[in-house]
């Protein structure tokens, strides 16, 4: 009770003219957190102290709230499980930090449970990717939005999950994390210019065909293009075709922080595309956390 009367008085400081006062107000209460935001959202709508109260107020929670991003974003890079799906909801809250986690993750699981309806014990790699198809592109509808590839909603798991539509990170990542949950294993390619997704051969069934199989790879999957499964002849191509030297990194499976890396990077071009300054220097503060990782 007492230090919700101090944040109290705090907020009611916030209209000083003293700049100097202001900022030493303004560092307390990013100190207190997200305890604080639920005060300086009822001070911002109940009190009338004019236009320069009302945008310190908006500046200050959006400074706590990107604290917090910053917070768990650290915490993810430094937990050993480094979980995709946590790390992306993490994102997501920078854009989205009133969001329900919850509800995201019920969306995912209706899928998946759709999915898991279908599939059986005796189904090859390849039937279950038809079934995994078959639900998450025909009777959910997601796809690639070519349409307006580079906007930053494309990247952002609450509003791709809600339009059905992505980048191909975004609907690679939702694809693996539903798969990996049905003990299918798939995983996250990171290509240049675009994200794949690879079905690793577990069971050396290429190996028992006398296939050279040197990636560890029964086949490909790309998500952004309804689920079509293709081999490494096509990687090839590809990198070929944009006079990039095959590596290993562009056919085996890339690590969580990669992918998170790359789903920062995203949003960063997509801000400087539609030129908001702020929001590139603020992803590009986020994804610097990875720095040491790399």
């Amino acid at each position: 009770m007492q230090k919700d009367i101090s944040i109290q008085a705090l907020v009611k400081l916030i209209d000083d003219p003293d700049e100097n006062i202001f900022y030493h107000i303004r560092d307390e209460l990013i100190n207190i957190g997200e305890q604080a935001i639920p005060f300086l959202e009822d001070s911002w709508e109940k009190e009338n102290y004019g236009l320069i109260f009302q945008s310190r107020i908006e500046q200050l929670i959006h400074d706590i709230q990107f604290n917090n991003v910053k917070a768990k974003l650290r915490n993810w890079i430094n937990s050993p499980e480094k979980d995709l799906l946590e790390g992306a909801i993490i994102i997501n809250e920078y854009q989205y930090p009133n969001l329900d986690e919850n509800k995201l993750i019920e969306k995912i699981q209706k899928i998946r449970k759709d999915i898991w309806l279908e599939l059986n014990d005796y189904q090859t790699a390849y039937e279950k990717v038809r079934v995994f198809n078959k639900v998450f592109y025909g009777r959910y509808e997601f796809a690639g939005n070519s349409k307006d590839y580079h906007s930053p909603l494309n990247s952002f798991l609450s509003t791709v999950l809600e339009t059905k539509k992505g980048n191909p990170l975004a609907l690679s990542l939702i694809y693996s994390v539903i798969a990996q949950s049905l003990d299918m294993p798939v995983y996250g390619v990171n290509l240049p210019n675009h994200f794949i997704l690879v079905y690793l051969d577990e069971n050396g069934t290429k190996a028992s065909f006398n296939e050279s199989n040197e990636h560890g790879a029964l086949f490909y999957i790309n998500a952004f293009s309804r689920g079509g499964i293709f081999d490494d002849n096509e990687i090839n191509a590809y990198l070929k075709g944009i006079n990039k030297t095959s590596i290993r990194e562009y056919y085996e499976p890339c690590s969580n922080s990669a992918i998170l890396t790359r789903m920062l990077t995203n949003l960063i071009n997509s801000f400087q595309q539609i030129g908001n300054k702020e929001k590139v220097d603020e992803l590009t503060e986020l994804r610097s956390l990875f720095d040491p990782v790399f």
